[in-house]
């Protein structure tokens, strides 16, 4: 979610570094040190593109074809989540904080609907109402978002083998929530920053 944010707001540069730096951060301090490096090249990558694409694709008058474009990803989008939230990421889970805590619990099928909508909603009110072409910002964060599906999958490759497979829609599911929080986030903190 931040480094989708940050490369929105701030550009492909700052992008890049927050994605790459920040993350491999993370991943040190929570134990995850054989991702850090690769985690420093596939998330600045993911940044970097974020934050470029949305220059160049983002600032352009809204043509028709832009419009139904924007419709058909928005559709798309909204099938992805209801698809990785019902069969991937609903049933039971346990979360494990700093290798000290862990917690669980159970995450219904059927919160995903609502969640959903409320996912979508941003992205289809850009489409509908802005006269630039920002519709886009969802494509550009799934467009992004695949150079860390697919970056991630290569370097568990060498890892895990062919068990790599099993990470792909949970970095998927990865992108679609960041993409989610990141674009309403950005929208709001642009209307603030604008007054």
């Amino acid at each position: 979610t931040m480094v989708y944010f940050t490369a929105l707001y701030f550009g492909p540069f700052i992008g890049a570094f927050a994605g790459g730096v920040g993350s491999a951060l993370a991943d040190l301090l929570l134990g995850y040190t054989v991702y850090a490096p690769a985690t420093l090249l596939i998330k600045a990558a993911e940044g970097w593109a974020a934050g470029y694409l949305a220059l160049k694709l983002t600032g352009r008058e809204k043509t028709l074809k832009i419009f139904i474009l924007s419709l058909i990803v928005s559709a798309g989008y909204l099938l992805a989540i209801l698809i990785v939230g019902l069969f991937i990421l609903s049933g039971e889970f346990e979360a494990s904080f700093i290798l000290l805590m862990s917690a669980g619990g159970v995450i219904h099928p059927l919160i995903w609907y609502p969640l959903a909508v409320l996912a979508i909603a941003t992205p289809l009110y850009l489409t509908v109402k802005s006269r630039k072409s920002e519709g886009l910002l969802l494509l550009v964060l799934l467009l992004s978002g695949l150079i860390m599906v697919s970056g991630y999958f290569i370097y568990q490759q060498f890892i895990l083998g062919y068990y790599a497979v099993a990470e792909i829609p949970v970095n998927f599911g990865q992108v679609i929530v960041g993409a989610a929080v990141a674009i309403p986030l950005y929208r709001a903190v642009r209307r603030l920053s604008a007054r």
